[in-house]
Parts: structure tokens; C-alpha cells; sequence
């Protein structure tokens, strides 16, 4: 976590990407947290009175998705990614910070295109009325949140990128 004036003195685009990579990452906390619960009620209501939590499987699909989806601007932004290192442990911090910088502009361009094809395909799953099989709720919610996630990946990709690329904190 950042301290309160770490963020004061970041400009305005900084202050925003680490606020809304917080918040879509507690948020996709609060998502696993509840289907661990619904979860764990599904079991036991099974087991002591043979009442599962109807369609838990989809439930714990959509959620988890969800929840993979929002901690993804969040990783990028701390630099949680996995980093293979063997190529440039010995270079030099300016080259590294370069090489990084064109890591996430490329990955700032595959969430982008991410992001216009599963907006595609909610839409596609809005128009032919696709549901989940039990419950019957539209498919389409889901992508919702997921698309907002793939935006805010992309901003963050680029920011991450510019910053690393003038040697500035993230």
C-alpha cells in the first residue's frame, strides 16, 4: 500500500491509476471473500440438509473472473508480474527501466485489443440472450466488470510505461 502522501504528490493521472487500481483490487478481494462464504454455506447445506447454494458452480465462475480481471491493473502497477531477469541482472538500471517500459507499452497494447474483443463478446452474448444453465442470468453482466478491469489495465499499462521510461516512481 502506498502512504496517504506518496499519493498527494503524485499528479492527478497517478493519484487516479493507483486509486482505481486500489479499489478494483478491493473490490475483486470482496468478490472471492463472498464466494468463499457462498461456498462454504453450499457445502454445508448440502452435507447437514441436502441444499446446495443453486448454481454455486456458476456463481463461483463468474466471481472468480471477475475478481482475476480486477486485480490486474493492481499487479502491473506494483510490478506484481512475473519477470524473468536472467538476460538483464546484469544491465545497467537505465536499460532495465527501458526494456521494462517496452514491456508494458506491448502489454498496455494487448490489454487494449483485450479489451475491444471482450467488449465484442459481451455484446455478442447480450444480443443472442446467452444464460448460465441453472441460474438462467444473463451471461452478458459479467463482462461488465471484466471490461472495466481490461480499461483500466490498458491506462495503467501505458502509465506504467511512461513513468518507467523517464526513471520516475510509479
Amino acid at each position: 500500500m502506498t502512504k496517504q502522501s506518496d499519493n498527494k504528490s503524485r499528479p492527478l493521472l497517478g493519484r487516479a491509476v493507483h486509486t482505481l487500481s486500489n479499489l478494483f483490487a478491493s473490490v475483486g478481494g470482496l468478490v472471492l471473500l463472498g464466494l468463499a462464504l457462498m461456498t462454504v454455506a453450499s457445502i454445508v447445506g448440502r452435507f447437514l440438509f441436502s441444499l446446495p447454494v443453486p448454481g454455486d458452480f456458476e456463481l463461483v465462475e463468474i466471481g472468480c473472473s471477475i475478481a482475476v480481471f480486477a486485480f490486474l491493473p493492481y499487479c502491473q502497477l506494483h510490478s506484481g508480474n512475473v519477470v524473468v531477469d536472467f538476460f538483464t541482472l546484469r544491465a545497467n538500471a537505465s536499460t532495465r527501466n527501458r526494456m521494462d517500459s517496452f514491456c508494458s507499452l506491448i502489454y498496455g497494447l494487448i490489454a487494449a485489443l483485450l479489451t475491444w474483443r471482450v467488449t465484442l463478446g459481451g455484446y455478442d452474448m447480450y444480443q443472442y440472450g446467452e444464460q448460465t444453465m441453472i441460474l438462467g442470468l444473463p451471461r452478458w453482466w459479467g463482462f461488465i466488470p471484466i471490461v472495466a478491469s481490461l480499461a483500466l489495465l490498458t491506462l495503467v499499462c501505458f502509465y506504467t510505461c511512461g513513468r518507467q521510461w523517464s526513471n520516475k516512481k510509479l
